[in-house]
């Protein structure tokens, strides 16, 4: 009788433990984080970079996080919208969405789910729940504008675009004007593809290019496709998101490379902690968000100088890619000598700069 009553009075205490069982794991469930992709993650480019970022994030937090991924969707249309609002009613406390054509659905699924947190990549638009977050691309572009103005022996660089949005127009004037502070005569022609993902349409640019005398070629666009049409036509090349050396290891001269991992482990943290905040973040060299590839080993010493200088000097904030005199593909002033362009004016850009070709319209 004694071992009953000692075996039911042990089942008994046991009883309220096993009833917080449940409420126990519920607090222990990991944060989910939700990322939605515009191409496919690959093996380079701008949506491998995020996804080494949400891989970042995993290795910081461990079981602390799970994270989700959706690659490949497309912008247009009602896509985009259906995936972000899939993941939030799937229980996703902070989702990133990382491309600049997602900047709408964000923010109407976002106004549905207010508890949810979002924060969108190269966007513009915030709302209470809703962050924005890029790098400053011009500050790594203008650094290869230096290499590319040495480089080239017929003052042509091929420039392979995807979209004509300020995001883009930055890089491309930020190359030219930096080219021309080393070799005056440089100028840039422009094929927009209207996609940020299409091999197919990336390299029959950047073979358009070359035909017309473009002997360095470099692109905003997320796949390898012109570092690699760079290498089998024997033109100097750089990349842009990933390092792109393996890519083009005799003509790739180094690539402009995007970091996104302490920003996502910062931001999660932050949601995690109930510290988290709607903001801007615009992260370049200083911060190393952006940051240049190994330097191919065709680089002249003088040049990886001048290439080394001018970081220190971006970082320091005295040189400023668009410091004027600056004009614009008509000749009217745009910024005026003594003058630089606010980071306001940066975001808007909306004009090529005297020596590119191409139209915005």
């Amino acid at each position: 009788m004694l071992t009953t009553r000692r075996t039911l009075l042990q089942a008994s205490l046991a009883l309220p433990a096993a009833g917080l069982l449940p409420r126990v794991a519920a607090a222990a469930d990991p944060f989910k984080v939700g990322f939605i992709y515009v191409a496919p993650i690959g093996d380079a480019g701008w949506t491998f970079q995020h996804d080494l970022g949400r891989k970042a994030l995993e290795a910081s937090l461990g079981a602390a996080v799970k994270t989700t991924f959706v690659e490949n969707v497309p912008e247009e249309g009602a896509d985009a919208e259906r995936v972000i609002r899939k993941l939030a009613t799937e229980g996703h406390s902070l989702i990133y969405t990382t491309s600049f054509g997602f900047m709408e659905p964000t923010l109407k699924v976002a106004a549905k789910f207010p508890k949810v947190k979002f924060a969108h990549c190269t966007g513009y638009k915030r709302a209470a729940n809703v962050s924005t977050y890029s790098a400053r691309f011009y500050e790594g572009r203008y650094l290869t504008g230096l290499i590319a103005g040495r480089m080239t022996k017929s003052n042509v660089i091929g420039y392979v675009a995807a979209f004509p949005i300020p995001e883009v127009v930055q890089g491309i004037n930020a190359v030219l004007l930096a080219a021309r502070t080393v070799n005056p005569n440089v100028t840039i022609k422009v094929v927009f593809v209207s996609s940020w993902f299409d091999p197919g349409k990336e390299r029959a640019a950047a073979d358009t290019l070359i035909s017309q005398g473009a002997d360095v070629i470099m692109h905003h666009t997320d796949s390898s496709a012109v570092v690699q049409g760079g290498e089998e036509k024997g033109v100097w090349s750089f990349g842009y998101d990933s390092d792109m050396l393996r890519y083009g290891p005799k003509t790739n001269l180094t690539s402009v490379t995007m970091h996104w991992d302490d920003y996502y482990i910062d931001q999660t943290k932050a949601a995690m902690a109930g510290s988290w905040k709607s903001d801007d973040t615009w992260g370049g060299l200083k911060t190393g968000m952006v940051k240049l590839g190994p330097l191919n080993a065709a680089v002249p010493e003088s040049v990886r100088a001048e290439v080394t200088a001018a970081t220190a000097k971006i970082e320091a904030g005295t040189l400023l890619p668009f410091a004027g005199p600056i004009k614009d593909q008509a000749g009217a002033v745009k910024v005026a000598a003594g003058k630089s362009l606010s980071d306001g004016e940066i975001l808007g850009m909306n004009w090529f700069a005297e020596g590119v070709q191409g139209k915005l319209g």
